[in-house]
């Protein structure tokens, strides 16, 4: 099915707020599913007023790998045998320090942040010092180690929030057009090399009436599940009755 515009007619008719609070909520379903039992999903997490996160996956203290299974009802079926594509783009990079965003806050809830999702909404965009929070946040998680995606589908606002995360460090996406898209999924992840660290991303391109890809949401340095964002985008639709 096709990506929606949900600012303009006849779907804008409907609140961007309640979409975006919904689809969080099919995300955190789906993967809930797939997810070993070591990790967790949960929606809406807020720390602060300057924090926040529509969809984090933690892993639970005290609880060993083993072979990655569905939680629940699943019949015994791995996650494993899921291979994700390679990274469309890897390069060496030095992350800043942000000290003002910490994982140690999860910690003290029992918990260690592994994967982040965010999904922009027009006020992440339509000013340079929001932008710059938003990117500065995603920075800060990356350092801590922490695998984020960032899904774009606001149209309202021309910018590329991982456009100008990459620029933040000195680097920048040749597989970007120029302008870079206004509407694009794409995750990212840090991990060692050695001394250095290197910065792999995920990027796809959006386009209205076109159908969402499925991205790897990384868990571990060697193990991934699929964020799949047609399937939940869809099923956020049918409850909220958008044709």
């Amino acid at each position: 099915m096709p990506l929606r515009d949900h600012f303009k007619p006849p779907y804008g008719t409907r609140r961007w707020s309640g979409f975006h609070a919904l689809w969080p909520g099919m995300f955190v379903q789906a993967l809930n599913k797939k997810l070993p039992q070591r990790f967790v999903a949960s929606p809406s997490v807020n720390l602060g007023t300057s924090f926040e996160i529509d969809v984090a996956a933690f892993e639970e203290p005290h609880s060993s790998f083993g072979d990655p299974v569905l939680n629940g009802e699943n019949d015994g079926v791995t996650t494993a045998v899921w291979a994700p594509p390679h990274p469309t783009l890897e390069i060496a990079t030095d992350l800043p320090a942000q000290d003002e965003y910490e994982v140690r806050i999860y910690d003290e809830e029992g918990y260690r942040l592994v994967a982040a999702v965010e999904i922009v909404s027009p006020a992440n965009k339509d000013r340079p010092d929001n932008r710059h929070a938003f990117v500065t946040k995603c920075a800060a998680l990356l350092q801590q180690h922490v695998c984020v995606a960032i899904i774009d589908v606001a149209t309202p606002r021309q910018f590329n929030l991982y456009a100008e995360l990459l620029a933040m460090t000195g680097q920048s996406d040749p597989g970007l057009p120029s302008p870079p898209p206004a509407l694009y999924a794409v995750v990212c992840r840090c991990t060692p090399n050695g001394e250095s660290w290197r910065f792999q991303a995920w990027t796809h391109t959006l386009e209205l009436g076109q159908p969402l890809p499925t991205l790897p949401l990384w868990l571990t340095r060697d193990f991934a599940v699929p964020l799949e964002l047609e399937a939940t985008y869809e099923e956020t639709c049918k409850a909220l009755r958008i044709a």
